[in-house]
């Protein structure tokens, strides 16, 4: 994938990740250069950004590091291949300690 394609399919799961969230009612920040930081109420953060010279979305939660490739229909994640909208769901509703689907 191109630099470029990789930038346009990054920048609009970030938008549809940013529609998700709101819709889940869930606080976030979205700050230039692709990073997005998803605010709980005990302080806590997940920080999700784009890492466009390994053409990936990199996510920071408190249970760990986790790097997401494009498999030509959904982003992945590089070690156990569970989809990023999955993954963040699982991962917010852990720091948040309530139920959260992002899709």
């Amino acid at each position: 994938m191109t630099e470029s394609e990789y930038n346009h399919l990054a920048d609009a799961t970030l938008n549809h990740l940013e529609t998700a969230l709101d819709v889940a009612l869930v606080d976030f920040e979205r700050a230039g250069g692709g990073v997005m930081e998803i605010e709980f109420d005990d302080g806590s953060v997940i920080v999700v950004n784009k890492q466009a010279a390994a053409q990936e979305i990199w996510v920071a939660a408190k249970s760990g590091g986790f790097h997401y490739r494009w498999d030509g229909a959904s982003w992945r994640d590089s070690r156990s291949g569970e989809e990023l909208y999955a993954a963040l769901s699982r991962l917010a509703t852990a720091q948040s300690g309530t139920s959260v689907e992002l899709c």
